[in-house]
């Protein structure tokens, strides 16, 4: 059989970007990914060279200076980079998002404005719904801008903002006055630029210190604080305001098939450390391979490895179908994720004492695999969108 998590139906063209990415990962990412991450340092050369391979432009537009490719091309870039360091994954995928939010639902001068810079690499994205006092209810948001005559001025705190430091450009969800009966309707997303760096970048606007995370480390978290905040009406996406969640849901749907794929390259990533280990380790004459209990072990993790990549690149081409793939999305979130943490700990049962120490690379994907369960929204949040899609789709005729 083929190795495990291969795509059917490739293009020359895909086949091409994603070996080239899987050898910058086997040279340039997996011999540094455990000094960088123990000490929490942000891949500076990383990112250069994934600047430099044109990556930060892989889906914007060709008129615009990127590669046109698609959410599948992406979703398999993504998994050989999680493999590598998911963090480094981290690292575009916010920025993926709010230039996907761009190509969708800007003005034709948002476009023109940003993503030509973001294809570069110069103009790096982040985004931002959350905040301190609420998760994954996002019609609760309290961040506010109110409109005056020059502009807006916006008064809130957001939290778990990835890259936020390190991000020149962020997508920000707050409430406006729109009138509507439904508070979903009365959120408006702006385009916030800012200086890269911590502390008040801007009169209004504070990106405090890194928040320390038991893993995802080298990617920095931060808070985002407004005080008096002044933007111009002209930096709302799309340039209407009251559309900011149907433009974040859009993000986040593509944002969740990127998840599934970190989560698969975890995954692929902690296979490879178990199986290689298990035929070199040996235990009572033989390689612990031989020993029925670590082969059916194998077994069962190469089989969740496998239905979970089947699973997202699904996703990622329904996607790119232009059909709505929102069950597809979360399914392939949740099941990945879940898998992910799964394998993993498999993986670090296989090592014995060896997986507890920093030395071997199992045990930072032990700390990684975790967020994955709850980024873009937890397993209970899946599945609450996967039970109301089917509801949905299969609703009662009697």
């Amino acid at each position: 059989m083929a190795r495990l998590a291969q795509t059917a139906g490739l293009t020359d063209i895909q086949e091409e970007i994603l070996a080239t990415v899987r050898t910058f990962v086997d040279k340039e990412i997996i011999p540094h990914a455990q000094t960088l991450e123990h000490g929490d340092t942000y891949p500076a050369d990383i990112v250069e060279g994934m600047k430099e391979m044109g990556l930060f432009g892989l889906t914007i537009p060709e008129e615009y200076g990127g590669l046109g490719e698609s959410l599948l091309t992406y979703a398999l870039v993504v998994e050989q980079i999680a493999r590598g360091w998911m963090s480094v994954s981290g690292v575009i995928n916010t920025h993926f998002i709010v230039a996907h939010m761009l190509k969708q639902h800007g003005t034709p001068e948002q476009k023109q404005k940003y993503l030509p810079r973001m294809a570069t690499g110069e103009v790096r994205g982040s985004f931002s719904m959350s905040e301190p006092e609420l998760g994954s209810d996002v019609a609760a948001i309290r961040t506010r801008a109110v409109k005056g005559e020059s502009g807006y001025t916006i008064n809130g705190q957001k939290m778990w903002l990835t890259n936020g430091g390190t991000s020149n450009l962020t997508a920000v969800l707050v409430k406006t006055d729109e009138g509507a009966e439904k508070p979903h309707q009365n959120l408006t997303t702006f385009l916030v630029e800012k200086p890269e760096g911590y502390g008040e970048v801007l009169p209004g606007l504070t990106i405090p210190g890194k928040i320390d995370k038991m893993g995802y480390k080298g990617v920095d978290t931060t808070e985002m604080v407004f005080d008096g905040f002044e933007i111009a009406a002209d930096q709302i996406l799309g340039g209407v305001s009251g559309q900011g969640f149907r433009h974040m849901m859009d993000g986040v749907e593509v944002g969740r098939v990127n998840v599934a794929a970190r989560a698969c390259g975890i995954a692929i990533r902690a296979f490879e450390l178990a199986i290689d280990y298990a035929q070199q380790r040996k235990t009572f004459g033989k390689a612990i391979a031989e020993h029925q209990a670590i082969a059916f072990k194998l077994a069962e993790m190469a089989t969740k490895v496998e239905a979970a990549h089947l699973m997202m690149v699904n996703a990622a081409r329904l996607k790119d179908s232009g059909q709505r793939n929102d069950v597809e999305a979360g399914m392939a979130k949740l099941i990945a994720s879940e898998y992910c943490a799964e394998v993993t700990q498999e993986a670090f049962r296989i090592h014995g004492g060896y997986g507890y120490s920093k030395e071997y690379e199992i045990e930072r994907l032990m700390r990684e695999a975790p967020f994955l369960l709850i980024g873009e929204g937890t397993s209970e949040i899946q599945k609450t969108i996967i039970s109301r899609g089917l509801l949905r789709e299969y609703q009662s005729r009697g």
